[in-house]
Order: C-alpha cells, then sequence, then structure tokens
C-alpha cells in the first residue's frame, strides 16, 4: 500500500506563487492607470447631464405647481454665480419655496450655462410658469469642458421642456 500523504502529492496542490500573484497585480494596476483619464471624462459627462436632468425635473414641478395653486412660478438662473431655484409669488413678490425645492442648486464647477429667451431679463435669467399651463419659451444650455452641450428647450409656450443634446460636432 502506498502512502497518498508524501512528496508526491503535495506537487500536484494548486496555488499562486509569490512572483505569479505580484505579475497579475501589475498587469491589474497598468491596466487602471490606462483607463483612469477615460473614466474621469465620463465621471464630468455625467455630472452635467445630471444637472440637466434636474433641471428639467423643476421645470416639470414648477409648471404642476403653477396650474395646481393658481400662482406663478419661477425657474431663477444665475449663470455668473453658478447657481438656480425656484421661486413663487406670494402678495406681489416672489420667494422661495418652503421646501427642499426651493434651496438653492448649484452647477458643477466646469459647466458654463447659457440663457436665452424671447423676454429680456431686468436682472437674473428666469423661466416663468403661469396658473394656465403655460410657461415661457426658453434655451438652457449647459456646456462642460469636453465641448458636450445639453440644452433644456421649449419652444413654445404650450409645450414642455425637453433635453436635447448638441454634440461638439454640430455646434457653429
Amino acid at each position: 500500500m502506498t502512502s497518498t500523504t508524501g512528496p508526491k502529492n503535495r506537487r500536484g496542490a494548486g496555488g499562486f506563487t509569490l512572483l505569479e500573484l505580484i505579475v497579475v497585480l501589475v498587469l491589474v494596476s497598468v491596466a487602471l492607470a490606462l483607463a483612469a483619464p477615460s473614466l474621469r471624462r465620463f465621471a464630468r459627462g455625467r455630472k452635467t447631464s445630471d444637472t440637466a436632468a434636474h433641471l428639467l425635473a423643476l421645470t416639470h414641478l414648477a409648471r404642476s405647481q403653477a396650474a395646481a395653486q393658481a400662482r406663478l412660478y419661477r425657474l431663477n438662473i444665475d449663470p455668473e454665480a453658478g447657481t438656480y431655484w425656484l421661486t413663487v409669488q406670494d402678495a406681489g413678490a416672489f420667494v422661495t419655496l418652503q421646501s427642499d425645492y426651493g434651496r438653492v442648486f448649484r452647477f458643477p464647477d466646469d459647466v458654463t450655462v447659457t440663457v436665452e429667451a424671447d423676454e429680456p431679463f431686468d436682472d437674473t435669467p428666469y423661466v416663468q410658469f403661469y396658473p394656465d399651463g403655460r410657461c415661457d419659451s426658453a434655451v438652457i444650455e449647459l456646456q462642460d469642458l469636453e465641448q458636450r452641450a445639453f440644452q433644456i428647450t421649449c419652444p413654445s409656450a404650450c409645450e414642455r421642456f425637453r433635453i436635447v443634446t448638441v454634440s461638439s460636432e454640430t455646434r457653429p
């Protein structure tokens, strides 16, 4: 009878040597180092598109609240300060909402904002939402450092805002 616990069977046991583990770790590190710049650009682009989606949600909220409460709502945008917020008309003056939606939101640092509307602005650009369901037609454009642009646009007073992605190849 032969023993199965001898030195011959130890050789067949599976496992990695220290050298093999180091080689695998080096290969994984090199792959991550190569992928890191593109992942950074992806995260930056996501911030811009997430902000566009948030602005779109605020336009839908303002429109529905204006109709439901029969009050004027405004989406205020300050491109210089990089902020935006909702206000509601109360006794002839626009005041901030007394909810989470009334707080001041910030655009990502590397995003430039432009607002185009049919009506000229006194100070800070805004989009107004009326109790009858209409709103000011406007185009709010967000552009990041990679020249990706998102337009939150409402072509006419009776339409809803929507997001249009503008590629860098079609920009003037």
